[in-house]
């Protein structure tokens, strides 16, 4: 009623463009909006108004607010810009004219779409194998985002839930590693942040590699483990710890670890032993090292033969020293010759 009082009597308003049900607007957070309004006649007296009160009474601001300006593109236009839309210009809008008899009014319903954001997620997290952990992760936005959480892993295998908190029951070494979460609307691109969960377990022996060395000559032991945190190695030969001296090198990275022998004696053949530890647990593994024996060569075959002595009398007949006929024959041809003879052949 007030209204009316500020505003003279004008002329009728296009039908068109009042007396109807409430027109949706939707514009996304920090973008301008333009409400229409369009009137019959350059003379008609026209108002703003929202529930806070009146914005425009003709040409006159009545708002405070430097971001709201009358749009008149044309001389029946009347309508109502707003810069830089944030979420409390969410609302209802009225554009009212005065007619002979009463106003006419036609509403506008600003709804203010924000895009997603995530405003909480946990920090990065240690914790031991076996336990319960739970992952927040909050997210701003409208309309309401959609939460997604995905375990990132070398495999590329994913882990989801759609859920703020993610809850992981009984936590292994394989479900450490990055997790994201991921606010998701229609308004724009997602927001995405990420956490690492790192999860600690006692040494697990990987691999031990026995070796086998030539006196004189270098060899080398290796072990390896895996544990978080990082293991710590250490030798033994016959429960005495073995330390870098005399010939002996030892080199430890992590998760791995060789012990080397400079120059191999008798005294290095046998049992060594590889401990990896850390603050959760301790583990062994034997190695040996062996001698190498070289590959033993075999003899030369060689063919034995026998010499068969015939005496023969007669002329053309040749002897030998002592006036028998000598013939150095192989068994093996003798005998062929035998058989041959008895076949026949």
């Amino acid at each position: 009623l007030r209204l009316l009082c500020l505003l003279p009597t004008g002329l009728p308003v296009r039908s068109v463009d009042f007396n109807r049900g409430t027109d949706n607007i939707t514009v996304r957070q920090g973008d301008t909006a333009i409400l229409r309004c369009v009137v019959e006649d350059k003379n008609s007296k026209v108002a703003w108004l929202n529930r806070s009160g009146i914005i425009f009474a003709g040409h006159d601001k009545w708002s405070l607010d430097p971001r709201v300006e009358l749009e008149k593109r044309h001389s029946l236009e009347y309508s109502l810009r707003i810069q830089k839309v944030d979420v409390y210009d969410e609302g209802s809008y009225t554009c009212s004219v005065q007619t002979q008899h009463e106003p006419k009014t036609s509403q506008v319903y600003l709804i203010v779409q924000v895009p997603p954001k995530i405003s909480n997620i946990s920090s990065d997290v240690t914790v031991n194998e076996g336990s319960n952990v739970t992952l927040v992760c909050m997210a701003n936005g409208r309309p309401e985002p959609v939460i997604t959480w995905r375990h990132l892993t070398p495999t590329g295998r994913e882990f989801e839930g759609e859920e703020e908190y993610l809850e992981i029951l009984g936590i292994t070494r394989e479900q450490s590693g990055k997790y994201e979460c991921k606010a998701a609307n229609e308004v724009s691109s997602a927001d995405v942040k990420q956490v690492k969960v790192t999860v600690n377990y006692p040494p697990t022996i990987t691999e031990s590699k026995s070796n086998e060395a030539t006196t004189g000559r270098k060899a080398s032991l290796k072990c390896e483990a895996s544990a978080v945190p990082a293991p710590d190695f250490e030798w033994y030969r016959d429960d005495t710890r073995i330390n870098s001296a005399n010939g002996l090198e030892i080199k430890s990275t992590e998760g791995q670890s060789s012990l080397t022998v400079t120059n191999v004696t008798e005294e290095h053949y046998g049992n060594y032993t590889c401990v990896a530890a850390n603050n959760l647990g301790v583990t062994n593994a034997s190695l040996v090292l062996f001698k190498r024996v070289s590959p033993t060569i075999p003899h030369p075959i060689q063919e034995i033969g026998t010499t068969v002595h015939f005496k023969q009398k007669g002329p053309g007949s040749v002897r030998g020293i002592n006036g028998s006929i000598s013939l150095a024959v192989p068994l093996w041809l003798l005998a062929a010759s035998l058989l041959c003879l008895l076949s026949k052949c």
